[in-house]
């Protein structure tokens, strides 16, 4: 009890004492604070001072309210990463999936818009795995899948072990096979990744496991050692060998996005794998260049940046000395389009390299569908500027051609968003993929393609071709041993 001098109560101090114990209650100190997302006093003192978290002066001191720690927003621009968690869901859906390399979850949105939910994403980037859980907060997260073998997945992803897994989706990093790379394949550190999800698949034995990857993988090299002949396809037929000695049929052929109703040019791989050891017909296309084959054609850029043009558009910038060419060029133009006495001064020693060279100094054509998105579209040879705005592509135009959802977010910086948002799969060619998907799950039948429908542009990327192509040149090399 609180007494003045005299003796009695005295309600003012006491009001005070209460007023100082809710005080307490509704606000974290500086310290407080930045123990909960792992940042320096110091940084969180700036932070209230300029405004970019909500706080309170006290005197001297600053006070957090506690209603910042379920602000998202606020929270996943502090923290520099999100932790693993197990799924918050006690009820297993109809159809268990798994996502790994999930990135920006382009492929998962196409599954997901399919009728396929995902109980599992697996991503090591920082900027990502803050994109899943902003997006997804219920689902089960886990970082690198070095560290968890198929009983841990099992657990984070909240699915007993007598339930069966439907379906295991991953893009593994596509760098160590991509024909821009150094090429070394299962011997990078990426491509033993590559051979770790491999093994996942084959420790949890989904009924289906879908593969995406680069056109490169068709042509890795791969030997079983650093002293042992490296032969041109041999990392794929290595990894077709591992899932057909495990019990998994294997048919791949290469896609292009615009095909399933993308508007972009854009060509993956796509590996079905089936534990009932079926031969699995090719996606059935939606859309076709010029309209061919009863479709209808291939969507533009003109189409899906409509209703943006009052929007906020962050964006990266092209520097000055190359502003001063593309103002010269109109939509769907490049360098070969400047006047001849500007060609060799605006692309500099890149004027005498090899090839077509049609990535300087390009603006995006309305009418067409946009070439393959990269991860910073400033880059001089894959520049993407605007059809008509003299600036790259922004994040919303980012977001629109790869179909993600407007309400969709991305966090990170705008590098982070840029990548990505380049990184990931079309939602449509996603969902194309989750819709035969759910035919094979479901044992219903599938319609084969039209016959020979040009699924991209390049020849012999399917697996008979491959295989065959592979046998041929492996019966060469060993007549060239006697």
């Amino acid at each position: 009890m609180i007494l003045n001098p005299t003796g009695d109560i005295d309600h003012a101090l006491i009001f005070l004492y209460y007023f100082v114990m809710e005080i307490n209650q509704q606000y974290l100190t500086v310290n407080e604070f930045a123990n909960l997302v792992s940042l320096t006093p110091q940084y969180i003192r700036r932070l209230a001072k300029t405004k970019t978290i909500p706080a309170s002066l006290f005197g001297n001191s600053w006070a957090i309210p506690n209603t910042v720690l379920e602000d998202r927003d606020v929270m996943f621009k502090l923290v520099k990463d999100v932790p693993d968690q197990i799924r918050k869901a006690e009820t297993v859906p109809d159809i268990v999936a798994l996502s790994f390399f999930s990135g920006a979850m382009g492929l998962d949105i196409g599954l997901q818009k399919a009728g396929i939910p995902l109980v599992l994403a697996s991503e090591i980037d920082p900027s990502a795995r803050k994109t899943i859980l902003y997006n997804e907060p219920f689902i089960g997260l886990i970082g690198d899948i070095h560290n968890f073998d198929g009983s841990m997945i099992r657990t984070y992803a909240n699915i007993p072990e007598s339930r069966e897994i439907d379906l295991i989706v991953g893009g593994p990093p596509y760098q160590a096979f991509s024909t821009a790379g150094r090429r070394k394949g299962f011997h990078d550190d990426r491509g033993n990744v590559f051979l770790t999800f491999i093994d996942r698949i084959l420790e949890l034995r989904p009924r289906l496991a879908i593969i995406e990857n680069v056109r490169g993988l068709l042509s890795a090299s791969y030997s079983e050692s650093e002293t042992t002949p490296k032969h041109k396809g041999g990392a794929l037929n290595h990894i077709m060998t591992l899932l057909e000695s495990g019990g998994y049929s294997v048919s791949f052929t290469l896609y292009n996005a615009a095909n399933f109703g993308s508007p972009q040019k854009r060509e993956r791989l796509v590996m079905f794998c089936s534990r009932e050891r079926v031969s699995i017909p090719y996606l059935q296309p939606t859309h076709s260049e010029h309209g061919d084959f009863g479709l209808p054609p291939w969507r533009t850029i003109r189409e899906v940046f409509d209703g943006l043009e009052n929007s906020e558009h962050e964006h990266l910038h092209f520097p000055e000395k190359r502003l001063v060419y593309y103002r010269q060029l109109t939509e769907g133009q490049n360098w070969k389009n400047l006047p001849v006495e500007l060609r060799q001064e605006a692309m500099g020693n890149s004027y005498f390299a090899q090839g077509g060279k049609t990535g300087f100094f390009r603006r995006l054509a309305w009418d067409e569908p946009s070439p393959t998105l990269v991860t910073d579209p400033t880059m001089p040879a894959t520049d993407l500027c605007h059809p008509e705005h003299d600036r790259p592509l922004s994040i919303q135009e980012y977001m629109r051609i790869q179909e993600f959802p407007d309400e969709w977010v991305i966090t990170g910086s705008l590098k982070d968003k840029y990548k990505q948002i380049g990184n990931a799969v079309p939602v449509s060619l996603g969902q194309a993929i989750g819709h035969h998907a759910l035919k094979i799950l479901h044992g219903l039948p599938i319609e084969n393609p039209p016959e020979d429908f040009p699924f991209s542009r390049y020849a012999n990327t399917d697996d008979r071709s491959f295989r065959r192509l592979y046998r041929e040149a492996s019966e060469s090399r060993q007549l060239e041993l006697f």
